[in-house]
């Protein structure tokens, strides 16, 4: 029975929903988060079903509601909350309102079957952006208010959704209204609004927080008259409000159950009503519900067991009991006020759902929860939906429940929940499974979290291989995702650890190569290692003479190109090492950039190797298919970051500073909603830095630096792109501060040079050192900038040979500084670094007080986006009278 009509003492509530619902329809179409909260009964459903009604003639209204016992169902409010969308349109619309995201986000809705790899959660949740943003577009003569009703009793995904969607809501015809109990919230850490600044300024949407508050007596006492007549006394009156300390829905049901008693509404009356409202709630609505018989009981139990959108027919099977008496037993509940609706049937109020299943006695309701799932699967509705029945069922040592619950596992990873999947892994691990099969089932828990969470991942697949079971092939597999795992929680020295320990048990062949690649690649991908030139040594004698006959040495050869590349050994070499790494000049089947049995780290090699040996174009084609890859799997997060990050450094690498930087912001922007202090977000900010810096905009990379906490202590376990105390030392270097700049570059190079490691693009604190010493000590900083040179001819790109000349220029007399200049120019001319041989034009035009070269110079630096470095030409070109 919903409430009387008007609300009471809602005036402010009201106002505050008539507001953003106008702010939603106005000429403007403003979106935003209106957040209601209170305790069970204050009232917040009646206030969303007012809502409701106040925006339909205005609004496209979408609804759905929490439940308690569907909290593990992932995506069971985001269904129901698209499902009229999904209904009003036919399905070739449907997918084409998808466009790209339907084969990742589809299958969450129950549209399609999954295909394609395991998507990652955040992908999911882009998917869902789109598609609503879609139908808001199409929906914007009538823009759309979405209702959540009982949020804190959201599935988890389903809230994961809304907290990223909502803080899209400025830039959308879209209102959100949402009602829950705040502490139940709390206690799930499921909260997210509290995190929100209202009306911050900042591009968010408005956030509008109202907290309902019980009835004042007066209330009260018009609720008691409005239902029971004028004449209700004060006393009674006074005594409802008591009995139901003013909860609205309390109130509701007591002077409702006065009145099928035709309790006068009297002072005399007052002394029964408190014992009639303990029969509305809690037990005495138990024996209420008891007094209806054991067939109608029996059903409301199998009704509160089964949740919500309760199938009268699933009920009635779980009851034990026929069509007849089914419905014989649900007009009753519903004449009781303990029902409503018929097929589906929901309960009257969350309050009665909740004390009718906990009065469910504890062994019975377990049964009952198995007999439940043995009735979804007879429906044929899927071991998905079973699971969150047996999730409820005592361990009993029965495999075909921990066969059931994998199979779900693996239902819900492959629409991307592995919150769900890890629960009934969970599970399935307490039944238990038989001995022989308790290590792959582990290996499977690691795997469902290796996306989402690594340091679980570590845990479970440490587990799999102390535990007998696993064969070779799984071994090999569960150690390579556990040193990934690690990797990715910043532990490379331990990934490198796990991989040698596991190769000295293993027999050779193609396992032992792919052990050993691993090895090297979280070796070579530390901050700091004992003897780097000794491992380098031995990859090179595994791998120069390999030809790329398969994954394994196609492997190898990536870590000998990237390693080579890291030492500055001979370009040419180095390119050839790729090219036998690749097929057909593309990384081979089972290597791309979401393949899981190698990982993403090879191809990112291939690319980061390319680019740091001038074949920019290769590279760039490489990074542009890991975004495709990613957004086409769904694995939005982390990974999809990187990729910006990547593409962020070949515009870079090429002078197209603008465009890096867009690349390297939206790198973070996406690293941002995957975690903190992620290795993505050294390395994009690290490369932010340094491009804010080629464009002269020191104070801006400083904000970007305090902001992410950039300098020292870098990441103890994995190095950063491009080298992160040599980035940190040219922005000391840009903000004056020469003595704390040398401190760092020497460091960075007495951190570099024991390893072997002398590129001077990826790390080029000898030639920022060499600048910073020029004025105080010229002849150590002239023998820097000298050996800088050997190495970077060693190298022999042409941008590491045109910035090693550019830099030994400095120390030079005039005459040979000019040549120097001028075969520095030649070099980076013929390179595709144009934001460096615009510095070298610069410098050369300089030297030689040539209107024209600084007039080029000024042109190249425009279009690189290096705005201090055009004004800088353009102020030298005007000083000089030339008569050229």
């Amino acid at each position: 029975m919903k409430p009387s009509r008007p609300l009471y003492e809602r005036e402010p509530e009201l106002a505050a929903a008539a507001e953003a619902v106008d702010a939603l329809c106005g000429g403007q179409a403003a979106g935003g988060l209106l957040v209601f909260t209170g305790e069970a009964g204050i009232g917040k459903t009646a206030l969303l079903d007012e809502i409701r009604a106040m925006a339909a003639d205005r609004c496209t209204v979408w609804s759905a509601r929490g439940g308690e016992t569907v909290t593990s169902v992932p995506f069971h409010v985001v269904r129901q909350l698209l499902q009229p969308a999904l209904d009003l349109f036919p399905p070739d619309e449907v997918r084409a309102l998808f466009g790209d995201w339907f084969e990742i986000t589809a299958p969450a809705l129950g549209l399609a079957e999954p295909s394609g790899p395991q998507p990652d959660p955040q992908g999911v949740r882009d998917g869902l952006d789109f598609f609503v943003s879609r139908l808001a577009s199409r929906s914007s003569h009538r823009p759309l208010l979405l209702m959540v009703d009982d949020a804190h009793w959201a599935d988890g995904e389903s809230l994961a959704w809304l907290a990223g969607f909502t803080l899209r809501l400025s830039e959308l015809p879209v209102l959100v209204v949402q009602a829950h109990r705040p502490q139940e919230l709390a206690d799930r850490n499921a909260d997210w609004t509290h995190e929100r600044d209202p009306r911050n300024g900042s591009g968010r949407p408005a956030l509008t927080r109202v907290a309902l508050r019980p009835l004042t007596p007066d209330a009260t006492a018009a609720l008691v008259r409005a239902t029971l007549g004028e004449h209700a006394d004060d006393p009674f009156c006074r005594e409802v409000w008591a009995v139901t300390g003013g909860n609205p829905y309390e109130a509701v049901e007591l002077v409702a159950k006065a009145q099928d008693d035709e309790m006068p509404p009297v002072e005399e009356s007052a002394g029964l009503l408190r014992e009639l409202g303990a029969s509305a709630r809690g037990s005495g609505l138990v024996t209420r519900l008891e007094r209806l018989g054991t067939n109608a009981n029996r059903f409301a139990w199998a009704a509160a067991v089964l949740g919500t959108d309760i199938s009268q027919e699933l009920a009635a099977r779980l009851a034990g009991m026929s069509s007849a008496e089914a419905a014989d037993c649900t007009a009753r509940l519903r004449d009781a006020r303990i029902v409503s609706g018929f097929d589906p049937l929901e309960f009257v109020h969350p309050l009665i759902a909740s004390a009718v299943y906990r009065s469910i006695p504890p062994a019975t309701r377990t049964a009952m929860h198995g007999r439940a799932a043995w009735a979804v699967t007879e429906a044929g509705m899927g071991a998905a939906a079973a699971s969150r029945h047996l999730l409820e069922v005592h361990p009993d040592d029965d495999q075909e429940v921990v066969a059931q619950l994998r199979e779900a596992a693996g239902q819900h990873l492959a629409v991307g929940a592995p919150e769900a999947a890890r629960r009934c892994l969970e599970r399935a691990l307490a039944e238990p499974p038989r001995p022989h099969e308790r290590a792959v089932l582990q290996y499977e828990l690691g795997c469902a979290t290796l996306l989402s969470s690594p340091s679980t991942t570590v845990q479970h697949l440490r587990a799999a291989l102390d535990t007998p079971g696993l064969d070779g092939t799984l071994r090999i597999d569960a150690t390579f995702r556990l040193a990934a795992a690690l990797s990715h929680n910043n532990q490379l020295k331990e990934a490198a650890l796990s991989l040698a320990a596991e190769a000295a048990r293993t027999e050779p062949g193609p396992g032992l190569m792919r052990l050993q690649a691993a090895h090297f690649l979280w070796e070579g991908m530390q901050a700091t290692e004992d003897d780097g030139p000794a491992r380098s040594a031995r990859l090179a004698r595994i791998a120069d003479h390999l030809k790329g006959r398969d994954n394994a040495e196609r492997a190898l050869l990536t870590l000998r190109a990237f390693d080579a590349m890291l030492r500055g050994e001979n370009a040419e070499m180095v390119v050839d090492f790729l090219e036998r790494a690749l097929v057909d000049g593309r990384p081979a089947r089972g290597l791309g950039w979401t393949d899981t049995e190698w990982g993403f780290e090879l191809p990112a090699m291939v690319g980061i190797t390319y680019a740091f040996t001038d074949r920019l174009d290769r590279a760039e084609e490489l990074f542009g298919e890991a975004v495709r890859a990613f957004e086409i799997s769904g694995w939005s997060g982390a990974h999809l970051a990187f990729a910006h990050t990547l593409l962020g450094l070949v515009h870079r690498r090429r002078g197209r500073l603008a465009e890096a930087e867009g690349f390297l912001r939206e790198g973070l922007r996406l690293a941002d909603r995957a975690g903190s202090g992620l290795p993505v977000h050294w390395d994009a900010t690290c490369l932010l830095i340094d491009t804010l810096l080629a464009r002269g905009r020191t104070a801006d990379a400083r904000l970007i630096a305090d902001r992410y906490d950039f300098g020292p202590p870098y990441p103890a376990g994995a190095m950063v792109l491009p080298d992160a105390p040599c980035v940190h030392g040219r922005l000391l270097l840009a903000e004056g501060r020469i003595e704390e700049a040398v401190a760092e570059l020497e460091a960075a190079g007495a951190a570099l040079e024991p390893r072997g490691r002398f590129n001077g693009v990826w790390a080029p604190w000898a030639g920022d050192l060499a600048r910073a010493l020029a004025d105080t000590d010229p002849d150590r900083a002239k023998g820097i900038a000298t050996r800088a040179r050997a190495h970077a001819e060693r190298f022999g790109t042409d941008t590491a040979i045109g910035e090693a000349l550019r830099c030994l220029a400095l120390f030079a007399p005039p005459e040979e500084a000019v040549r120097l200049l001028a075969d520095s120019l030649r070099h980076l001319e013929r390179s595709s670094s144009a934001y460096e041989h615009a510095l070298a034009r610069f410098e050369y035009g300089a030297a030689t007080r040539s209107a024209k070269e600084l007039a080029r110079a000024h042109k190249l630096a425009t279009a690189c986006g290096a705005e201090t470095l055009a004004n800088r030409a353009q102020q030298a070109r005007a000083s000089i009278r030339s008569p050229e």
